[in-house]
């Protein structure tokens, strides 16, 4: 069985930087929409959790689920310091299920390329009510209803809706929103800074509701800031639910 590090193709010495490269790398080729298969993909999700973890050579591999909720940087990180459960997005691992995550969200979606057409801002106050007026079409402007522990972006595609994509591993920002009202949280956090986060920005493949309702503009993926955190896609860079 491969270490994490063979999973991942770098040295036991790698650093930060080089080992989230390496990760954004190999989850976007090893997904089954990419030509890998779900194996795979968890397989490398996992050998990254580890390493963040702090793996040495005989350590027991624990699994990665794909939807869970576990800070990748809960526990002992691999400066060897000690983090209580606290994510880089203010969420901790000890925080009681919030209502939402166990009966659903309903979910206020906005095409940022409308926003663009009309000069309207994020900052808008009524950006929501103006959409609402705006006699816009069900791909532009509308509601998906979230299921329990399910992410953003698969809530999307289930309802038939074409949200841009690329790894589904929280490795880019091709997927990436804007949370102008309610709350999400993700179970890790690997490419986005902090100033980011403060304006609300959240990757869909791996955001889970934790309030009842939200608001939320998607395909805001060549913001500043966003382009280069970008992967190029294998597929048409909409890619529909059923394609």
């Amino acid at each position: 069985m491969d270490s994490p590090f063979e999973t991942l193709g770098i040295d036991p010495d790698a650093d930060e930087d080089e080992l989230v490269d390496a990760y954004r790398r190999r989850v976007k080729s090893a997904h089954p929409d990419h030509g890998g298969s779900a194996e795979e993909f968890q397989a490398v999700r996992t050998a990254y959790e580890a390493i963040r973890a702090g793996y040495e050579p005989g350590d027991e591999l624990e699994p990665v689920e794909a939807d869970s909720r576990r800070p990748a940087n809960e526990g002992t990180s691999r400066n060897g310091q000690h983090d209580a459960g606290t994510a880089r997005n203010g969420q901790t691992g000890d925080d009681p299920e919030p209502e939402a995550e166990r009966r659903g969200a309903r979910v206020e979606f906005l095409d940022y390329d409308v926003l663009t057409d009309r000069g309207w801002s994020l900052d808008d106050d009524d950006l929501f009510e103006k959409a609402a007026e705006s006699g816009l079409d069900g791909d532009a402007y509308g509601e998906v209803f979230v299921e329990p522990r399910t992410n953003l972006l698969k809530a999307a595609e289930d309802a038939g809706h074409s949200w841009p994509f690329a790894c589904r591993g929280g490795a880019c920002a091709n997927c990436a929103v804007a949370v102008v009202e309610g709350d999400v949280k993700m179970p890790s956090n690997h490419i986005l800074s902090e100033e980011m986060l403060e304006q609300g920005v959240r990757l869909s493949c791996i955001s889970l509701p934790v309030t009842d309702d939200l608001q939320v503009v998607y395909n805001i993926e060549h913001l500043p800031g966003l382009d280069e955190l970008r992967l190029p896609p294998q597929h048409a860079r909409k890619m529909s639910a059923g394609d």
